[in-house]
């Protein structure tokens, strides 16, 4: 591993990019995890069934080293496992397929004519036309049921002002500063977007022989989310909250049908969210999503059935403790669903009276950075196509029929096939604070030796609301690649363990209850003699950094702390973040003038003056969920108190730093090379 000691001064990511700097690290000579596989991996993702229930259209994705970026394509599996082809290709991007009802078409959206359109491709000729002429990129692309027609989603500009003014007329010629921005809405910005103009999500149809694209809802509303036509598609319904108040009312929408000639009906009227309608294919009944409206940071989503008219509504999933998502009508009788449980993605089958039963398990690998549970899955009749991958291979795509799993492609053989990896071990323990079951998983260093005791990095997941599972990790394999025991883990807050275990967490993050969970995890590793404890450092991103410094004002254990994106005061951040509407009433008692102490008792700056530990902060430059004021924050804190730090911002990412493979690579680099310059060699 190189040696990073003395290098570092102001870094820039971009500017002095970390790239390629792994060396075998193995005395066998094995081969190992580099950062430069990173640019040639793949994944897939998004996989549709074909009506006949023979083809599977996905989406591949791949990175391209040339121009740093992520390249999607369509590519082609028959369900027997006899052939696999791209099926659209090339420099551009390809997206979001979808077969016509009788399977004839595929609709998907494109950038290969500059920006983003409809296309449809004629699968019997191979014929490919261009259906739209979008002034913004479409979404919720969805099939009229006589193949007619394509519904989506789309923004479209408003002209509200919040008040008139009169400028003097511009000279021809002249050069004036650039107008003056005008904002009046509560939420204003959006991170990865800035600050937002003035516009609303409509739903619009075009022929899908090609044509004018036709706005069917109206209003200073935005109409999000799943499409889904109505048997005679003379209606589609969707999920919006068209109060007044919306701004204000994160944790409320409804569903509505919108007719041909515009006409709108509220078909759900019960507090909290009702979304992602999906009709039966009889007409008959409309499934969706279900979550209440308590102000609380974590509410389970939970799968209803209603019939079109809103009428006979049922809680087909009240006995599932989980979130429940991506439902699919198996004709008329029941529908697949998937949940996540206890860090694995799984698919199961509810019937209309409720009755389940397991259909697989072990989706995921499609978070190539961190060990974020994921997945997805598409299922017609008795065939479902889900995305699978393995703790040493990111997401190929799988079929299952009959109870049986097949895998369809193999993308990162070429280059993975003869790499050894760190082996993934789960463990669970109890919390040291109140004997909490935690759940957690580590990776040993690819040349594992079991006489020796090894560095350790901790590494803490995000959301909180979110989890990580035994699944592929880039950037937790690049540290085991670099001699490092990295361990991770699902503390309490997490999803995939039931409500009142995510809700441990209410009010408490970041706080001595998840500080205490992955504590007593290192320490767990500490009593199986596999960790040295005099070597441990601490890492995590957005609410990991937030846990991450919120660490490091608790204890001295750690040699060096990497700390991404954190929040580090919240009485700042709600009020300068994208994300302060929804936080504020489910994540807190009360606003942050009337709460002054509640928000600063979680704020790890409250904790600064007990920092010890060496720092390297990270952050993008044009992050709105955790501002990069937030992290200047705790650096100029952190200089004041002479404790060495280096701040590292990254041009131009939002709070996606890895969102480049460039950015992925560099991410990784500087938080090895950090720690690399406190670790004790032999």
């Amino acid at each position: 591993m190189a040696n990073f000691r003395n290098t570092f001064g102001a870094i820039v990511i971009g500017a002095t990019l970390l790239t390629g700097t792994s060396i075998d690290v193995s005395a066998d000579n094995i081969q190992t995890f580099t950062a430069d596989d990173i640019f040639h991996m793949e994944v897939a993702t998004s996989p549709q069934v074909s009506p006949d229930e023979q083809h599977i259209v996905y989406v591949r994705r791949s990175n391209d080293i040339m121009t740093d970026s992520t390249r999607s394509s369509l590519w082609i599996a028959d369900v027997a496992g006899q052939s696999h082809e791209p099926l659209l290709s090339s420099t551009r991007n390809y997206y979001s397929p979808r077969w016509s009802p009788t399977g004839d078409r595929l609709a998907y959206i494109s950038t290969h004519d500059g920006k983003p359109q409809i296309y449809v491709r004629y699968m019997a000729s191979g014929r490919t036309a261009l259906v739209s002429n979008l002034a913004s990129s479409p979404s919720s692309l969805t099939w009229s049921p006589d193949g007619q027609t394509l519904a989506f989603t789309m923004s479209v500009d408003s002209n509200e002002r919040p008040f008139g003014i009169k400028m003097p007329a511009k000279p021809k010629g002249a050069k004036w500063a650039e107008p003056f921005q005008y904002i009046d809405k509560a939420r204003y910005q959006a991170d990865g977007r800035g600050v937002l103009d003035p516009a609303y999500t409509h739903i619009f149809v075009v022929p899908a022989e090609g044509g004018t694209a036709r706005q069917l809802t109206s209003g200073n509303f935005h109409h999000r989310g799943t499409l889904s036509f109505a048997a005679d598609g003379e209606q589609i319904f969707f999920s919006a909250n068209r109060s007044d108040n919306w701004e204000y009312e994160p944790a409320e929408s409804d569903i509505y049908a919108v007719s041909m000639d515009g006409e709108i009906t509220q078909i759900t009227f019960a507090p909290g969210r009702e979304f992602a309608p999906n009709v039966s294919p009889n007409g008959e009944m409309i499934a969706y999503g279900k979550r209440d409206n308590k102000k609380l940071a974590y509410r389970n989503t939970y799968l209803h059935v209603m019939n079109i008219d809103g009428s006979n509504d049922r809680n087909l999933s009240a006995d599932v403790d989980n979130i429940v998502s991506n439902y699919h009508w198996r004709g008329n009788e029941g529908l697949y669903y998937q949940q996540m449980r206890r860090g694995v993605t799984q698919v199961d089958y509810v019937t209309l009276d409720g009755k389940h039963s397991a259909v697989l398990q072990g989706m995921g690998g499609v978070s190539l950075g961190r060990p974020y549970t994921s997945g997805t899955f598409s299922a017609v009749g008795d065939t479902v196509a889900f995305t699978r991958g393995r703790t040493d291979r990111p997401a190929d795509l799988f079929v299952h029929q009959d109870g049986v799993d097949k895998q369809l492609t193999a993308l990162n053989e070429d280059i993975f096939g003869h790499k050894t990896f760190g082996e993934v071990t789960e463990i669970t323990y109890q919390s040291s604070i109140d004997g909490e079951e935690i759940q957690g998983w580590y990776i040993l260093p690819p040349d594992y030796d079991p006489t020796k005791k090894y560095p350790m990095i901790i590494e803490i997941h995000g959301g909180p609301h979110l989890a990580y599972g035994p699944v592929f990790t880039a950037e937790l394999q690049r540290m085991a690649a670099a001699g490092y025991i990295v361990f991770y883990n699902n503390h309490r807050g997490s999803s995939g363990y039931g409500e009142r275990f995510a809700l441990l967490l209410q009010y408490k993050y970041s706080s001595k209850y998840d500080f205490a969970d992955h504590m007593s995890g290192v320490d767990a590793l500490i009593a199986k003699g596999l960790v040295d404890p005099e070597q441990l450092f601490i890492t995590g991103g957005s609410a990991g950094g937030i846990a991450t410094a919120y660490a490091i004002g608790l204890t001295d254990r750690f040699k060096a702390a990497v700390v991404a994106k954190p929040v580090i005061n919240w009485l700042s951040k709600v009020l300068t973040a994208d994300s302060g509407l929804s936080q504020i009433p489910h994540q807190f008692p009360g606003m942050p003038w009337e709460e002054v102490e509640h928000y600063w008792e979680r704020s790890p700056l409250s904790l600064v003056g007990n920092v010890t530990t060496p720092t390297l902060l990270i952050t993008g430059v044009n992050d709105k969920r955790t501002p990069m004021s937030e992290t200047e924050q705790f650096y100029q804190a952190l200089k004041l108190r002479k404790v060495d730090t280096v701040l590292v911002k990254v041009p131009g990412a939002a709070h996606g730093i890895a969102s480049r493979p460039s950015r992925l690579v560099g991410k990784i680099e500087n938080i090895i090379g950090w720690f690399d310059k406190y670790r004790e060699t032999n």
